[in-house]
């Protein structure tokens, strides 16, 4: 099975997941987000690996200007997450605290 195969048989299992963290209603809305970014990113990647290889003749890690910007969607999901969760969790203490 090749890495490209792979790479699409792995959306199901993330978009599964996405479809039960949204369902659920307890996912905090911040870190949804940044979870759904993570898609934008998959969608950027895609394109631009092609574009470095048929442009470039490299794959898309060798072509800095061009991975470090797909690269940036990966980092604004990930903030997104981290400050999502972390602001659920400071508004939980802060109801523990108020009782």
């Amino acid at each position: 099975m090749s890495k490209e195969t792979l790479f699409a048989l792995s959306l199901f299992p993330y978009l599964g997941f996405l479809w039960f963290m949204t369902r659920s209603g307890e996912t905090p809305k911040l870190a949804l987000i940044g979870f759904y970014v993570l898609l934008i990113f998959v969608v950027v990647t895609i394109p631009a690996g092609i574009y470095a290889q048929n442009h470039y003749g490299e794959s898309l890690a060798n072509v800095d200007w061009l991975h470090g910007s797909a690269e940036l969607f990966l980092t604004l999901s990930n903030i997104l997450v981290v400050v999502g969760f972390r602001q659920a969790l400071l508004a939980k203490q802060d109801q523990l605290h108020q009782k």
